[in-house]
């Protein structure tokens, strides 16, 4: 590069290099104006200067060369794909007006802050130390497909997306490796956010985030693999948030986010493994919710935040939080599009063990027997309103008590004021209508009194009643025995 080629800025620019000392325009001239076709020679660069630029390797001895220049504009096309670049590169609120590519590049470190630039290529790149985006204007599409990034990458603030011909998701960091941390609150994308298998060592951060794309998935994140947590605390999702196959071995806290499709599914996380979910919004998720297969250690959602739509097959959770009567958690069961789900009974029964609330795991399961029934042939649905009537199928055993109280009443009254002939007169005992009473109503336990007499009339037709009602009672009381005895 001819240095008696270049105009005033371009030299300040190149001579401020080797010493590694930052050129900024904003502070002699202010900001860029918003006619990006205006002349600007004081704060103008070529691209290809740059391209040298980046590309020297000569530096001042005691000093560590860098590119550093704020407030240029930037003409024509940059271009250093396959290059390698071992100086640390920072442009920040520069304006390019056409989009810089860096396609399969080695570079040291790349900061973009606040800068301007119709589209930005970068796919397979290699930073060996941070990239930053943070606060740009990017209406095309960022293609950061298979990068390599051993720092974090920070794009607080940018917008992205928004061209009206952009056909392509806004952010595209599929199959990339970030051995730090995404740092994204505030990020505004008109686009798809796509991270499909992409891996995280630290943290995702999208607190105050808005990723719209009505049309498909907002953030499209399959397999995604976060080392520590994924934070989206009032996220603003229009499309489909899609987790699914993700890991996340700490929090995915979508605490006060406003999840909408309501033509599709709002939030997918099916057969992802999360340590902590936490679903606390201000209001209901607009859409279906998919959680089948997923594993998650605490699941802190509110019954109010889940949507009419939802698929809970296969979930599994150690903790469920907040504590809710099981009435207002059952309902979420009840809107399962898979109808009725088997194993989402029990894993809120489990969940209710776990704390010792026996009354609402008892209050699951009866819930659980009434949807099956259901599922029944008639004469099968017929013998279960009976039970469920009776004892509520074995787990309301006070009710059994007091059919038979009642029913021993009614009894004891009855052939009191009628007693049954003896069966041998002069050899049968004393008549006690409380104890026949209780021989009709109790198949086991015999007091003699039941084999002693025979009711005729209307009290044989009562003795029949009783003896067919304590069967009932005896059998539906064994059996919800016997679940509970099992389920120990």
């Amino acid at each position: 590069m001819e240095i008696n080629n270049l105009t005033p800025a371009e030299r300040r620019v190149w001579e401020a290099f080797p010493r590694g000392e930052a050129v900024d325009f904003f502070e002699d001239y202010g900001e860029l104006p918003e006619d990006r076709e205006l002349s600007l020679p004081e704060r103008t660069l070529r691209a290809s200067v740059l391209r040298s630029l980046l590309l020297r390797s000569d530096r001042e001895e005691g000093h560590t060369a860098e590119v550093w220049v704020a407030g240029a504009r930037i003409t024509g096309h940059l271009y250093v794909g396959y290059s390698t670049i071992d100086v640390p590169v920072h442009l920040e609120g520069c304006v390019f007006d056409e989009a810089p590519d860096f396609y399969g590049a080695q570079i040291r470190q790349l900061e973009l802050p606040g800068s301007t630039m119709p589209t930005l290529h970068a796919a397979t790149v290699r930073i060996d130390g941070v990239l930053r985006i943070s606060g740009c204007r990017i209406p095309g599409a960022v293609r950061l497909g298979g990068a390599r990034i051993a720092g974090a990458f920070f794009l607080d603030g940018a917008m992205l997306g928004g061209a009206t011909d952009l056909d392509e998701p806004a952010l595209q960091l599929n199959h990339s490796v970030v051995d730090g941390d995404i740092v994204g609150p505030g990020l505004i994308a008109h686009a798809q956010v796509r991270m499909v298998g992409t891996t995280v060592a630290g943290s995702v951060d999208l607190d105050d985030a808005r990723l719209h794309d009505r049309d498909g998935s907002a953030l499209e994140a399959e397999n995604l693999t976060v080392g520590s947590d994924l934070r989206a605390m009032r996220l603003q999702t229009r499309g489909r948030l899609n987790l699914r196959g993700a890991r996340i071995p700490g929090q995915l806290n979508l605490a006060y986010a406003d999840l909408a499709h309501p033509e599709g599914v709002a939030l997918r996380a099916s057969n992802a493994a999360v340590g902590e979910l936490w679903l606390r919004a201000a209001h209901p998720v607009r859409g279906a919710v998919n959680l089948r297969g997923a594993r998650i250690d605490l699941l802190h959602v509110a019954p109010e935040t889940l949507p009419a739509k939802i698929r809970l097959d296969g979930l599994t959770y150690g903790t469920l939080a907040p504590h809710e009567p099981a009435e207002k958690r059952l309902p979420m069961l009840q809107r399962d599009q898979g109808g009725y789900v088997p194993f989402a009974y029990e894993q809120l029964t489990a969940a209710y063990q776990r704390i010792g609330d026996a009354d609402a795991a008892r209050t699951v399961q009866l819930a659980k027997q009434r949807r099956h029934r259901t599922t029944l042939p008639t004469y099968a649905r017929l013998w279960g309103h009976i039970q469920d009537a009776t004892v509520g199928y074995g787990f309301r055993p006070m009710r059994a008590a007091a059919w038979l109280v009642s029913l021993l009443a009614v009894g004891s009254i009855a052939f009191s004021l009628h007693h049954p002939s003896p069966l041998k007169p002069g050899e049968s005992p004393a008549f006690n209508p409380v104890f026949y009473a209780l021989d009709l109503l109790l198949p086991i336990i015999d007091f003699g009194q039941q084999s002693a007499f025979s009711p005729t009339g209307w009290h044989q037709a009562l003795s029949y009643a009783l003896i067919i009602t304590g069967w009932i009672l005896a059998t539906t009381v064994a059996a919800g025995i016997t679940r509970t005895v099992s389920r120990q």
